[in-house]
Parts: C-alpha cells; sequence; structure tokens
C-alpha cells in the first residue's frame, strides 16, 4: 500500500493574499493588513493582519502578531537563539505548520496543524473559540 502524502496547498488568489512583503525587504513598526499577507522578506513590530498570514520559506516575522484568520508557516516565526516572549502570535484560526515551518516564538491559535518535520520549538496555546484572547503586551522588538 502506497503512503499517503499530505500536502498543504497555497493559492494566493482563492485566499484573498492582497498584500506582500518580498524577499530582500523588511518592514516594522504598528502595522494593519486587511486582506491576506504573503511575508517572504522580514515582518517584525505590533502588526494584525485580517486574513491569512502566509510566511513563505525564507521569510521571518517577528515581535507580537495578532493574526484574525489562518497562519500558513513555511518560514519562521522568532529569531533563532531568542527568548519565546520575544515573539508572540496570536491566531484566532488555524495554524498550519509545513515541514520547513520553524517557530521559536510564543503560538497561540485556536487549532494546530503540524505536518511532518515542522519545528515548533517555543510553547504552544490553544485559544477557546468564543472566549476572548489575551492582550498582546508591548514588549520591544
Amino acid at each position: 500500500m502506497k503512503p499517503v502524502l499530505d500536502t498543504l496547498t497555497i493559492d494566493p488568489i482563492a485566499m484573498n493574499v492582497t498584500n506582500r512583503i518580498s524577499s530582500g525587504s523588511a518592514v516594522s513598526g504598528e502595522l494593519v493588513f486587511e486582506g491576506g499577507l504573503l511575508v517572504q522578506g522580514v515582518l517584525s513590530g505590533q502588526v494584525q493582519t485580517r486574513g491569512r498570514l502566509i510566511v513563505w520559506a525564507g521569510g521571518l516575522v517577528k515581535g507580537h502578531l495578532r493574526i484574525v484568520g489562518d497562519l500558513y508557516l513555511f518560514g519562521q516565526i522568532g529569531e533563532a537563539n531568542a527568548d519565546a516572549d520575544a515573539t508572540v502570535v496570536e491566531c484566532l484560526g488555524t495554524a498550519y505548520i509545513a515541514n520547513t515551518g520553524v517557530c521559536t516564538g510564543t503560538l497561540m491559535a485556536q487549532r494546530l496543524r503540524l505536518y511532518e518535520g515542522a519545528d515548533l520549538q517555543g510553547p504552544f496555546k490553544t485559544l477557546k473559540p468564543g472566549v476572548a484572547p489575551p492582550v498582546l503586551q508591548d514588549t520591544p522588538t
């Protein structure tokens, strides 16, 4: 019997990904994105996205992020060797961590989907649907 491969497919148009931080770019600050966001470069600061957040292979997010939607991680959340509290991601949907995804920060999500090879190093907390999530604290990035 052939093993069944579990695949994760990304379609930016169907997923309403309207924003992009390209490879080689770095964006930092207090930011709000409407629609999905594709991160191929570096995103840091106090960030909220109302839509899906896709962190592509080679992409890095750090700071405090709130995702009103799903998270797709192919790249990295938090910097290597940084404290887990330096990066906190709050996902009000499902966090999909691909085989290339690495999370060294704190990840909070309503649901978690790990793919074989995913690297979840920091703490994970399940958010209960309908319960107000904790307020993110201001922390220097």
